[in-house]
């Protein structure tokens, strides 16, 4: 059986188009999910000096300023919860869990806490997307565009453990491989051994921290880091898609729960439950 996939946005978050939470739902029957969990974006961050990417959705490039600014609108609550319960009611026999996936949590402590006191979410993620670059902030792909790729990544890591130390509102981080995303094609394969020392550092605060890791198959995921993440102390492990779109639900899921199992990490007692060491 297959994993809950605990990480999907739909258009409820603010960079997704096309989304739908809808189809994500018959998506995820389809391929054998016993449940999903939609963690739309709650971003504080404001990103400067933004190139949009040429692929980006509209809805993206109409938030972006003449000076490369771009403020993420704040997430509806209501509306998307509404969706949700409708959803609930459409899908009966699907686990519908609602969740956000906070953007660098330990920078907006406040307006974060503001957000989940009321309790309405059923899974909370903490995520870090952008870095300091010159006087703002942005996605590693503008640092890997002005810096040595090397110091990109371990600055990166470096600051995984400070996101740990200074928030404590989530439960899961999510896709701590995040900057491999943006590897430069130039600099040759992203390996994680190369980084092995920054690595096991952020997963020993991740788990001196309680929290969950995230096996995110947005990409292939390296069973280097899940078996570093258990030498670390990790106990526990999501599966996240970040799918941004109804068909990338549960994408890579039965080869990533492979190599979890191959590393020690069994299902809970429930099919919605977190994976266990």
């Amino acid at each position: 059986m297959l994993p809950t996939d605990g990480h999907v946005h739909t258009e409820w978050s603010w960079d997704c188009e096309p989304g739908d939470m809808e189809a994500s739902c018959a998506r995820a029957l389809a391929v054998g999910l016993p449940a999903i969990a939609f963690t739309e974006h709650l971003d504080f961050t404001v990103w400067t000096s933004v190139e949009p990417a040429p692929d980006a959705p509209a809805k993206v490039t109409d938030l972006i300023t003449e000076d490369g600014t771009l403020a993420p609108p704040r997430l509806d609550v209501e509306g998307y919860l509404a969706c949700v319960q409708r959803c609930r009611e459409m899908f009966p026999d699907l686990v519908i869990l609602s969740g956000v996936e906070v953007g660098e949590p330990h920078w907006h402590r406040d307006q974060v806490a503001a957000v989940l006191a009321a309790g309405q979410f059923d899974r909370v993620l903490g995520s870090l997307h952008t870095l300091p670059l010159g006087a703002g902030l942005n996605e590693p792909g503008e640092h890997f565009a002005r810096r040595p790729a090397a110091e990109v990544v371990r600055d990166y890591l470096a600051e995984i453990a400070r996101l740990v130390a200074g928030s404590t509102d989530f439960e899961a981080l999510a896709h701590i491989d995040f900057v491999s995303r943006y590897w430069p094609a130039a600099a040759g394969p992203f390996d994680p051994v190369d980084f092995e020392e920054d690595f096991r550092h952020a997963l020993t605060a991740v788990a001196a921290g309680g929290l969950a890791l995230e096996v995110n198959t947005n990409r292939r995921p390296f069973p280097e880091i899940v078996r570093w993440w258990r030498e670390a102390g990790g106990e526990v492990v999501t599966f996240g898609s970040d799918a941004h779109y109804p068909g990338g639900v549960g994408l890579g899921f039965a080869e990533a729960v492979a190599m979890v199992e191959a590393l020690g990490f069994r299902p809970g007692r429930h099919p919605h439950d977190r994976w266990y060491a």
